[in-house]
């Protein structure tokens, strides 16, 4: 390859590992992780820890955490290099399967937690509203806007459990699904900072990621 076209592909190669990085943002990944992603999906082989710190110019640590959360999400797997101890990943690159892990996991995180919770705030503000003192100003906008939360909310999970299921992009729309993911990620916090002021605590906390090291070597 001539220097040019190196040159060519080193620049691409950066803006798409930024955008990536930008991008995952929206969809509820750090920005190191999905750099991280992006940079291996740029790739035509697997790289070990060193190989994407040294590409990103990212630490131990910050490597070793991107690692942990992109196994999580499932868009990378680790690769023992055959007759050595070096450990290598591969991204995930069939898109529709990176979308289903995405909407998978954030529902598990995120969507599931708020609805179930709702199931008991709504029920909770309604009995007030039916009291013989009857609803206050306060309270019946919170329950109407925790109503359209919840409508929205539902639609969101009709989507994630239709991808889940089988489901394609193609069948329903990229576009589609980009704008109930932002609807959901809006609302999700409203739905947090709205119940933390009625109830005086927060929803329950993303589950926590499993302790895996990028630079672990199986037995």
């Amino acid at each position: 390859m001539s220097v040019e076209g190196a040159e060519s592909v080193d620049r691409v190669r950066e803006e798409f590992v930024q955008l990536w990085g930008a991008l995952g943002t929206f969809w509820g990944v750090p920005p190191t992780t999905a750099r991280v992603f992006g940079w291996l999906m740029s790739r035509s082989e697997p790289a070990d820890a060193q190989e994407i710190m040294a590409g990103l110019e990212l630490s131990r640590g910050a490597v070793s955490m991107a690692c942990r959360e992109l196994r999580e999400w499932k868009l990378i797997s680790p690769e023992r290099v055959a007759g050595a101890r070096r450990v290598v990943y591969r991204p995930e690159t069939d898109l529709e399967r990176v979308l289903r892990n995405v909407v998978e996991i954030r529902k598990r995180r995120e969507w599931d937690p708020i609805r179930e919770n709702m199931r008991d705030w709504i029920p909770a503000l309604e009995a007030q509203s039916s009291s013989e003192s009857g609803p206050s100003p306060e309270n019946a906008v919170f329950l109407r806007r925790l109503r359209a939360i919840d409508q929205v909310m539902g639609r969101v999970d009709s989507i994630a459990e239709f991808l889940l299921n089988g489901g394609t992009v193609t069948d329903f729309g990229l576009k589609a699904l980009l704008g109930a993911g932002a609807v959901a990620a809006r609302l999700g916090n409203l739905a947090r900072r709205e119940a933390q002021s009625f109830s005086g605590k927060s929803a329950p906390p993303a589950e926590p990621v499993p302790d895996l090291d990028p630079e672990e070597q199986e037995s």
